[in-house]
Protein backbone atom coordinates (compact mmCIF):
# COMPACT_ATOMS: atom_id res chain seq x y z
CA UNK A 1 0.00 0.00 0.00
CA UNK A 2 1.28 3.20 -0.71
CA UNK A 3 2.29 5.57 1.95
CA UNK A 4 0.24 8.42 2.86
CA UNK A 5 3.19 11.20 2.12
CA UNK A 6 3.81 9.62 -1.48
CA UNK A 7 0.45 9.27 -2.17
CA UNK A 8 -1.26 10.77 -5.39
CA UNK A 9 -5.03 12.13 -5.79
CA UNK A 10 -7.24 9.45 -7.00
CA UNK A 11 -9.06 10.42 -10.13
CA UNK A 12 -11.43 7.42 -9.65
CA UNK A 13 -12.74 5.13 -6.80
CA UNK A 14 -13.50 1.06 -7.64
CA UNK A 15 -14.94 -1.21 -4.89
CA UNK A 16 -14.86 -4.39 -4.16
CA UNK A 17 -17.94 -6.12 -2.15
CA UNK A 18 -18.55 -9.66 -0.91
CA UNK A 19 -18.75 -11.89 1.70
CA UNK A 20 -16.09 -12.88 3.16
CA UNK A 21 -13.18 -15.51 2.18
CA UNK A 22 -14.70 -15.44 -1.29
CA UNK A 23 -11.30 -14.02 -2.03
CA UNK A 24 -11.60 -10.57 -2.31
CA UNK A 25 -8.05 -9.58 -1.11
CA UNK A 26 -6.18 -12.11 -2.86
CA UNK A 27 -7.99 -10.68 -6.53
CA UNK A 28 -6.52 -7.66 -5.47
CA UNK A 29 -3.13 -8.70 -4.35
CA UNK A 30 -3.10 -10.47 -7.89
CA UNK A 31 -3.30 -7.78 -9.78
CA UNK A 32 -1.50 -5.20 -8.24
CA UNK A 33 1.15 -7.75 -6.58
CA UNK A 34 1.34 -10.50 -10.02
CA UNK A 35 1.17 -12.99 -7.11
CA UNK A 36 -1.30 -15.56 -4.80
CA UNK A 37 -1.10 -14.73 -0.91
CA UNK A 38 -2.77 -16.48 1.71
CA UNK A 39 -4.43 -13.85 3.24
CA UNK A 40 -6.87 -13.42 6.45
CA UNK A 41 -10.24 -11.29 6.77
CA UNK A 42 -10.25 -7.68 5.87
CA UNK A 43 -11.13 -5.96 9.20
CA UNK A 44 -13.25 -2.92 8.04
CA UNK A 45 -11.28 -1.87 4.78
CA UNK A 46 -8.02 -0.90 2.92
CA UNK A 47 -7.34 0.09 -0.45
CA UNK A 48 -4.29 0.59 -2.94
CA UNK A 49 -3.69 3.26 -5.45
CA UNK A 50 -2.92 1.83 -9.01
CA UNK A 51 -1.42 4.30 -11.77
CA UNK A 52 -2.93 3.21 -15.07
CA UNK A 53 -1.56 5.34 -17.39
CA UNK A 54 -2.20 9.11 -16.54
CA UNK A 55 -4.66 8.51 -14.15
CA UNK A 56 -4.81 7.23 -10.83
CA UNK A 57 -7.59 4.57 -9.38
CA UNK A 58 -8.08 3.88 -5.99
CA UNK A 59 -9.05 -0.02 -5.34
CA UNK A 60 -11.21 -0.20 -2.11
CA UNK A 61 -11.22 -3.90 -0.58
CA UNK A 62 -14.14 -4.12 2.31
CA UNK A 63 -14.63 -6.58 4.91
CA UNK A 64 -17.16 -9.25 4.31
CA UNK A 65 -18.09 -10.19 7.77
CA UNK A 66 -21.30 -9.02 9.21
CA UNK A 67 -20.01 -6.90 12.06
CA UNK A 68 -18.33 -4.28 9.24
CA UNK A 69 -21.39 -4.68 6.96
CA UNK A 70 -22.28 -0.60 8.13
CA UNK A 71 -18.94 0.60 6.70
CA UNK A 72 -20.08 -0.81 3.32
CA UNK A 73 -21.98 1.70 2.79
CA UNK A 74 -19.21 4.73 3.38
CA UNK A 75 -17.15 2.96 1.27
CA UNK A 76 -18.95 2.65 -1.89
CA UNK A 77 -19.70 6.65 -1.47
CA UNK A 78 -18.33 8.01 -4.92
CA UNK A 79 -17.65 4.78 -6.31
CA UNK A 80 -17.41 4.74 -10.25
CA UNK A 81 -17.47 0.94 -10.57
CA UNK A 82 -18.53 -1.87 -7.97
CA UNK A 83 -16.79 -5.70 -8.07
CA UNK A 84 -19.39 -7.55 -6.48
CA UNK A 85 -17.42 -10.79 -5.79
CA UNK A 86 -19.01 -14.38 -5.01
CA UNK A 87 -17.52 -18.04 -4.91
CA UNK A 88 -18.32 -20.39 -7.72
CA UNK A 89 -18.44 -23.62 -5.32
CA UNK A 90 -20.96 -21.57 -2.65
CA UNK A 91 -24.47 -20.58 -3.74
CA UNK A 92 -25.11 -18.45 -0.47
CA UNK A 93 -22.15 -16.51 -1.20
CA UNK A 94 -23.91 -15.46 -4.66
CA UNK A 95 -27.38 -15.03 -2.30
CA UNK A 96 -25.90 -12.84 0.10
CA UNK A 97 -24.59 -10.37 -2.43
CA UNK A 98 -28.27 -9.42 -3.47
CA UNK A 99 -29.50 -9.76 0.37
CA UNK A 100 -26.45 -7.77 2.31
CA UNK A 101 -23.99 -6.35 -0.26
CA UNK A 102 -26.50 -4.33 -3.20
CA UNK A 103 -28.03 -1.94 -1.20
CA UNK A 104 -24.70 -0.67 0.17
CA UNK A 105 -24.10 0.97 -3.49
CA UNK A 106 -26.62 3.00 -2.80
CA UNK A 107 -24.25 5.53 -2.21
CA UNK A 108 -22.52 4.91 -5.51
CA UNK A 109 -22.43 7.51 -8.21
CA UNK A 110 -25.75 7.66 -10.20
CA UNK A 111 -23.51 5.99 -13.35
CA UNK A 112 -21.92 3.63 -11.06
CA UNK A 113 -20.90 0.57 -13.19
CA UNK A 114 -21.27 -3.17 -11.66
CA UNK A 115 -19.58 -6.27 -12.18
CA UNK A 116 -20.35 -9.69 -11.28
CA UNK A 117 -17.34 -11.61 -10.42
CA UNK A 118 -17.14 -15.31 -9.45
CA UNK A 119 -13.44 -16.52 -8.13
CA UNK A 120 -11.96 -19.58 -7.20
CA UNK A 121 -13.00 -20.72 -10.85
CA UNK A 122 -9.47 -22.82 -10.65
CA UNK A 123 -11.51 -25.11 -8.25
CA UNK A 124 -14.44 -26.27 -10.75
CA UNK A 125 -12.88 -25.37 -14.02
CA UNK A 126 -9.73 -26.81 -15.84
CA UNK A 127 -9.13 -24.06 -17.99
CA UNK A 128 -8.42 -22.11 -15.41
CA UNK A 129 -5.25 -23.46 -14.40
CA UNK A 130 -4.37 -21.07 -17.48
CA UNK A 131 -4.23 -17.62 -16.91
CA UNK A 132 -5.47 -15.37 -19.90
CA UNK A 133 -2.69 -12.95 -19.87
CA UNK A 134 0.88 -12.55 -18.14
CA UNK A 135 -0.65 -12.86 -14.32
CA UNK A 136 0.88 -16.38 -13.51
CA UNK A 137 4.85 -16.30 -13.01
CA UNK A 138 7.33 -19.10 -12.78
CA UNK A 139 7.52 -18.52 -9.03
CA UNK A 140 3.71 -18.96 -8.97
CA UNK A 141 3.62 -22.23 -10.98
CA UNK A 142 6.42 -23.77 -8.65
CA UNK A 143 4.06 -22.93 -5.89
CA UNK A 144 1.30 -24.02 -7.31
CA UNK A 145 3.15 -27.03 -8.66
CA UNK A 146 4.16 -28.07 -4.32
CA UNK A 147 0.46 -27.33 -3.02
CA UNK A 148 -0.70 -30.29 -5.45
CA UNK A 149 0.36 -32.60 -2.68
CA UNK A 150 -1.44 -30.55 0.12
CA UNK A 151 -5.29 -30.70 0.81
CA UNK A 152 -7.33 -27.64 0.32
CA UNK A 153 -8.96 -28.02 4.00
CA UNK A 154 -10.62 -24.70 4.10
CA UNK A 155 -12.04 -24.40 0.46
CA UNK A 156 -13.42 -27.91 0.93
CA UNK A 157 -15.26 -27.42 4.49
CA UNK A 158 -16.61 -24.27 2.70
CA UNK A 159 -19.05 -26.22 0.25
CA UNK A 160 -20.96 -28.67 1.20
CA UNK A 161 -21.05 -30.34 -2.27
CA UNK A 162 -18.92 -33.66 -2.63
CA UNK A 163 -16.20 -33.77 -5.21
CA UNK A 164 -17.35 -34.24 -8.74
CA UNK A 165 -13.67 -35.01 -10.74
CA UNK A 166 -10.25 -36.45 -9.40
CA UNK A 167 -8.07 -32.96 -10.66
CA UNK A 168 -7.37 -29.70 -9.88
CA UNK A 169 -4.20 -27.75 -8.33
CA UNK A 170 -5.36 -29.30 -5.11
CA UNK A 171 -5.46 -32.88 -6.59
CA UNK A 172 -9.51 -32.50 -6.28
CA UNK A 173 -11.89 -30.90 -8.37
CA UNK A 174 -15.86 -29.45 -6.80
CA UNK A 175 -18.90 -29.11 -7.92
CA UNK A 176 -19.66 -25.33 -9.29
CA UNK A 177 -22.98 -23.88 -7.32
CA UNK A 178 -23.04 -21.02 -9.13
CA UNK A 179 -23.83 -21.45 -13.22
CA UNK A 180 -23.26 -18.61 -15.32
CA UNK A 181 -26.27 -17.94 -16.24
CA UNK A 182 -27.25 -17.74 -12.52
CA UNK A 183 -24.61 -15.03 -12.26
CA UNK A 184 -26.37 -13.11 -15.51
CA UNK A 185 -29.49 -13.12 -14.02
CA UNK A 186 -28.53 -11.79 -10.99
CA UNK A 187 -26.82 -8.64 -13.12
CA UNK A 188 -30.16 -8.24 -14.62
CA UNK A 189 -31.49 -8.02 -10.96
CA UNK A 190 -29.16 -5.34 -9.96
CA UNK A 191 -29.93 -2.94 -13.42
CA UNK A 192 -33.71 -3.26 -12.31
CA UNK A 193 -32.56 -2.12 -8.57
CA UNK A 194 -31.15 0.56 -10.07
CA UNK A 195 -33.57 1.53 -12.24
CA UNK A 196 -31.29 1.26 -15.38
CA UNK A 197 -32.53 0.27 -18.93
CA UNK A 198 -31.03 -3.29 -19.53
CA UNK A 199 -30.78 -2.38 -23.60
CA UNK A 200 -28.79 0.79 -22.90
CA UNK A 201 -26.57 -0.95 -20.30
CA UNK A 202 -23.79 -2.86 -20.52
CA UNK A 203 -24.31 -6.41 -21.29
CA UNK A 204 -23.91 -9.46 -18.81
CA UNK A 205 -21.68 -11.39 -20.72
CA UNK A 206 -19.53 -8.20 -21.04
CA UNK A 207 -19.74 -7.63 -17.07
CA UNK A 208 -19.81 -11.25 -15.61
CA UNK A 209 -16.30 -12.85 -15.14
CA UNK A 210 -15.05 -16.08 -13.59
CA UNK A 211 -11.89 -15.40 -12.45
CA UNK A 212 -9.17 -17.21 -10.01
CA UNK A 213 -6.92 -15.56 -7.82
CA UNK A 214 -5.17 -18.64 -7.27
CA UNK A 215 -4.12 -19.08 -10.72
CA UNK A 216 -4.87 -15.30 -12.11
CA UNK A 217 -7.36 -16.05 -14.88
CA UNK A 218 -9.10 -13.57 -15.78
CA UNK A 219 -8.04 -10.87 -13.32
CA UNK A 220 -6.45 -8.61 -15.77
CA UNK A 221 -9.12 -8.81 -17.74
CA UNK A 222 -11.61 -7.68 -15.06
CA UNK A 223 -9.67 -4.94 -13.44
CA UNK A 224 -8.53 -3.87 -17.08
CA UNK A 225 -11.97 -3.75 -18.55
CA UNK A 226 -13.47 -1.57 -15.25
CA UNK A 227 -10.71 1.04 -16.20
CA UNK A 228 -11.56 1.28 -19.96
CA UNK A 229 -15.25 1.70 -18.76
CA UNK A 230 -14.88 4.15 -16.03
CA UNK A 231 -12.40 6.08 -18.47
CA UNK A 232 -15.19 8.84 -19.21
CA UNK A 233 -15.88 9.62 -14.99
CA UNK A 234 -12.39 9.95 -14.77
CA UNK A 235 -12.41 12.59 -17.83
CA UNK A 236 -15.59 13.69 -16.54
CA UNK A 237 -14.35 14.56 -13.17
CA UNK A 238 -11.23 16.18 -14.48
CA UNK A 239 -13.52 18.52 -16.49
CA UNK A 240 -15.39 19.45 -13.24
CA UNK A 241 -12.32 20.47 -10.87
CA UNK A 242 -10.88 22.57 -14.12
CA UNK A 243 -14.02 24.50 -14.31
CA UNK A 244 -14.67 24.64 -10.30
CA UNK A 245 -11.28 24.86 -9.33
CA UNK A 246 -10.44 24.48 -5.41
CA UNK A 247 -8.92 27.07 -3.26
CA UNK A 248 -5.91 26.31 -1.01
CA UNK A 249 -6.10 27.30 1.72
CA UNK A 250 -2.74 27.43 2.75
CA UNK A 251 -2.04 29.25 -0.09
CA UNK A 252 -4.74 32.07 0.41
CA UNK A 253 -3.13 32.21 4.66
CA UNK A 254 0.14 32.74 3.48
CA UNK A 255 -1.10 35.40 0.69
CA UNK A 256 -2.74 37.35 3.88
CA UNK A 257 -0.02 37.19 6.27
CA UNK A 258 2.19 38.71 3.37
CA UNK A 259 -0.61 41.52 3.02
CA UNK A 260 -0.29 41.61 6.85
CA UNK A 261 2.98 42.32 7.39
CA UNK A 262 3.64 45.53 4.58
CA UNK A 263 0.68 46.93 5.98
CA UNK A 264 2.72 47.62 9.49
CA UNK A 265 5.70 48.86 7.75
Amino acid sequence: MPEVSKMKKPDVKIVLLGDMNVGKTSLLHRYTERKFKDTVSTVGGAFFLKQWGPYNISIWDTAGREQFHGLGSMYCRGAAAVILTYDVTNWQSLAELEERFLSLTDTANHDCIYAVVGNKADLTDPKAHLSKGPDVTSDDRTECDEERMEPEVEVLSACPTPPASPASLSGVMLNKQVTTEEAASFYGRILRYKGLDEKSSFPAEKMCFETSAKTGYNVDALFETLFDLVLPSILRKRNENQESPTVDLEECRGAGNKRTRSSCC
